[in-house]
């Protein structure tokens, strides 16, 4: 659906992009890092209100380049050979990323027509019946779309091995979450929760939602990581980390 905010905000970063890419054409300093790429920047452009969005290169978004952060630190970690659920997966550096380490990787989306990931899968989170199959669950701005997600959280629950891990990210706002009927227009939906097909937005008493599912949880915001580094990846976002008790 196109509404005028999508159209703003698209018009905002292709020209935020365009006057980055001059600056860096014109030889500005390149004193920033994208982690998912690997490659010194001159700076991210801007998306909506975040002035520091995509890396120029490869066009990483602030979560994107914190989920690479947080593993190069070893803050989370991939086992070798693990049975990985990718969901809705956007993400190239990260599709990459965790189908070189993986045993069994499962790129899947209930519409999996949209992407170009190779061995895409067709998945229902609200119908998935797997038993323990997955070491780890990676759902970035998933939970916010889903009808129900406390069907969803115990899916999930159920779909890990014991002591498997779900890194959850979503949209978060500084109030308590709340929820829209499934009824609600689009425009009402995005006048709301900032965009057209979100059905909910998240505060950080999400945390309070995995853990009623059955799941010890932890949080890891981008200040988990040095100053320095937080500043000069252009990090952010929270990394909801949800372990189903071994």
């Amino acid at each position: 659906m196109i509404t005028s905010q999508r159209v703003l905000k698209a018009a905002g970063k292709h020209v935020s992009r365009t006057l980055l890419a001059a600056r860096s054409a014109l030889g500005a300093p390149r004193h920033r890092y994208c982690p998912a790429c690997r490659r010194d920047v001159a700076g991210f452009f801007r998306y909506g209100a975040e002035a520091e969005w995509g890396c120029l290169q490869c066009g990483a978004s602030p979560r994107e380049r914190l989920m690479h952060a947080l593993l190069d630190a070893g803050l989370i970690t991939l086992p070798a050979g693990a049975a990985i659920l990718h969901c809705a997966p956007n993400e190239a550096s990260l599709v990459e990323r965790f189908r070189a380490g993986a045993g069994d990787y499962v790129p899947a989306d209930i519409d999996p027509e949209r992407y170009s990931v190779p061995g895409m899968q067709r998945l229902d989170l609200m119908t998935m019946t797997d038993e323990a199959r997955f070491d780890r669950i990676y759902a970035s701005h998933v939970m916010e779309h889903v009808p129900d997600d406390a069907v969803v959280l115990r899916n999930l629950l159920r779909a890990l091995k014991p002591g498997g891990e779900a890194w959850l990210l979503v949209p978060l706002w500084s109030k308590p979450s709340e929820d829209g009927s499934l009824d609600l227009s689009p425009r009402e939906r995005e006048r709301r929760f900032g965009q057209w097909d979100h059905v909910r937005q998240y505060g950080r008493d999400f945390g309070d939602r995995i853990a009623a599912a059955g799941f010890t949880v932890e949080t890891i915001d981008a200040d988990a990581l040095p100053a320095a580094q937080v500043r000069r990846m252009a990090l952010a976002d929270t990394l909801f980390r949800a372990r189903r008790p071994a």
